[in-house]
This record gives C-alpha cells, sequence and structure tokens, in this order.
C-alpha cells in the first residue's frame, strides 16, 4: 500500500506540467544561465559552484513549493478527507507522500546531473554521501514546511504565497547569490534560513569535497522538527 501511494503521489507531481516547469525546466534554465551567462560573479569552473546551487533550488521547488500547492487543493476538492476515510492509516498517507516527494527530488538530481555533467561538472566523490543525506534532510524540511503552509491555509492563498516564498529564497534566501556575496548584517540572518543552509551544505561537499558545517545540518533539523510539530497541530483535511 506504502508503494503504492508513494507510485501515485510521485505520478501525479510528474504528470502535472506547472508542477514539470517549476521543479524541472526552470533549475535546468538557471543551471545554464548560471554557467554560461557571466552575470553573477563565480568561481572557475562555473557549473560547479552554479550546480549544488540548482540542487538545493531542486529540493525546495518539489519539497515546499510543490507539497504546499499540491496539499492546498487536495484539501480544496476534498480529496485528503476521502482518504482519510478509507483503510489507509494515517502514517501511510503521509509516509506515501515523503516517498513519492523523495522520487520525484532524486529523479530531478539525476537530470540535473547529467545536464551539469555535460557542461563540464566534475562533483568531489568524497561528497556523494553527505549529498544524499543533505537531500534526504532538505527534502522533509521543506516538506515539513510545505505541509504547514498547504495545510492551514486556503488553496488560491497558498498557491500566491508558495510561489512569493519561492522568489524571495531564490534570489534572497542564499541560493542564486550565496551567503558570502550578501551584506554582513543581510548575510547573518540569511545564513538562518533553510535554503541557505542547503546551499551551503551542498556546495560543501560537492564544490570543496568536506563535510558540510555543523550549522547546516543543526539549521536544517531546527527548521523541518518546529515545522512539523506547528504542522500537526494547524492542518486541516479541508
Amino acid at each position: 500500500m506504502l508503494l503504492a501511494h508513494a507510485r501515485t503521489e510521485a505520478s501525479l507531481t510528474l504528470r502535472n506540467g506547472e508542477q514539470v516547469l517549476l521543479t524541472l525546466l526552470i533549475p535546468l534554465a538557471l543551471l545554464f544561465g548560471l554557467t554560461l551567462v557571466h552575470v553573477i560573479e563565480l568561481p572557475e569552473p562555473r557549473v560547479a559552484a552554479a550546480a549544488p546551487r540548482v540542487f538545493a533550488l531542486a529540493v525546495m521547488s518539489t519539497a515546499f513549493t510543490g507539497q504546499a500547492i499540491a496539499l492546498g487543493f487536495d484539501r480544496r476538492y476534498g480529496v485528503l478527507k476521502r482518504l482519510a476515510a478509507t483503510a489507509l492509516p494515517r502514517w501511510l498517507l503521509v509516509a506515501g507522500r515523503v516517498l513519492g516527494c523523495l522520487a520525484v527530488v532524486a529523479l530531478q538530481l539525476v537530470v540535473l546531473a547529467a545536464a551539469a555533467a555535460l557542461l563540464g561538472w566534475s562533483p568531489s566523490a568524497a561528497g556523494l554521501l553527505w549529498t544524499v543525506v543533505l537531500v534526504v534532510l532538505g527534502t522533509l524540511t521543506f516538506g515539513a514546511l510545505g505541509v504547514l503552509l498547504g495545510g492551514a491555509l486556503k488553496a488560491e492563498v497558498v498557491l500566491a504565497l508558495a510561489n512569493v516564498v519561492w522568489l524571495v529564497l531564490l534570489f534572497a534566501g542564499g541560493i542564486v547569490l550565496t551567503t558570502d556575496a550578501l551584506p554582513a548584517g543581510m548575510a547573518e540572518v540569511v545564513r538562518l534560513l533553510p535554503s541557505a543552509a542547503l546551499t551551503e551544505g551542498l556546495t560543501a561537499v560537492l564544490a570543496d569535497g568536506t563535510a558540510p558545517p555543523a550549522s547546516t545540518v543543526v539549521t536544517l533539523l531546527v527548521w523541518g522538527a518546529g515545522a512539523g510539530l506547528l504542522a500537526t497541530r494547524t492542518t486541516k483535511l479541508v
């Protein structure tokens, strides 16, 4: 039942044209843009600096924005209420969504990694295991934030807020412009965001071949745990 539910969730995401645009086409465009267009100053090779940022964006797009919007409209159309009335236990409904989200993220990263390789990307092999850990942790953290947003507000409000937050985090949340490129005061605040933590962690393991800073893991854990606890109190079926 768990695998069937996860497969259904992943299929629904991949069949949605807007979700594919958000989760795959935009990250691909950003990868090529940051690598080939010298608008933002990046260390050489540019693709080595661009790839971790795009991976972080892909995780955020699927786990946060995609999940928030999908949950909001599932509530609006009564999908959650009907599923809750079936024989599927609540934990399986949640676990199925999580596994489906992880499957979509894995597919995204495979495609993005292949595109980065075509651009000359050669990641540090020592950081691949840490990459898996950070991606799973980032997916769970942003997924919890997505459930927090999508489970409490009306679908139209969720749609607007999720996209606004996505844009803000993309340009001012430590992804396109990392914290090193921001003014000192702003950089300290941005470092506390999960988007900046995931970007810095992936950059450390993939570009530098080192373990992620402890602050990265702590930031993601705190945001994920806090959002998860709040979501259990605020999420509604309709």
